[in-house]
């Protein structure tokens, strides 16, 4: 074991997971290796560490509030029912900008398409019926009509005049 050192062994487990023979295998390499004997006392050193700490917080928890728990339950409880009401604000914050674009895209294309258009559509059926559905039948009319002239002469309602 002198040429495989032991801090592949100390890196893999813990000091209190390693069974007698590799604690034996341990033992007689550290007799003659001196970085492996500085490598296992801090390996003991931190495990002692660990340990102490360890008791230290459950000391302390022991020793905490009586109150704390039931604290932290109440609040907990009471967030818990407030969280209807607050998923609906949460929700809001989030697609709040979202919502309200496409609030203002939709009133803008709506005044585009039914304001706009009915304005000029009149001047346009205006502009575009110069000769009655007759004179389009039996071709009347000096100049060629287009075809969108024509269509607009024959399906022009005579009531809206």
């Amino acid at each position: 074991m002198d040429k495989n050192h032991i801090t592949k062994i100390l890196d893999d487990k813990p000091l209190t997971a390693l069974s007698e023979s590799e604690l034996a295998a341990v033992r007689v390499h550290i007799a003659g290796c001196n970085d492996c004997a500085r490598n296992f006392e801090a390996a003991q050193l931190s495990g002692l560490l660990l340990k102490e700490r360890t008791s230290e917080a459950a000391q302390s928890a022991r020793n905490a509030n009586p109150f704390f728990q039931t604290r932290v339950l109440a609040a907990w409880r009471e967030q818990q029912a407030t969280a209807g009401a607050w998923s609906l604000r949460r929700l809001w914050n989030t697609t709040g900008t979202l919502i309200s674009s496409m609030v203002a895209t939709t009133a803008v294309l709506a005044a585009l398409a039914f304001v706009i258009p009915a304005e000029e559509s009149a001047a346009q059926t205006a502009a575009l019926v110069p000769s009655s559905a007759e004179s389009v039948m039996l071709d009347q009319g000096e100049e060629e009509m287009t075809n969108e002239q024509a269509l607009s002469a024959i399906y022009y309602d005579e009531e809206a005049r």
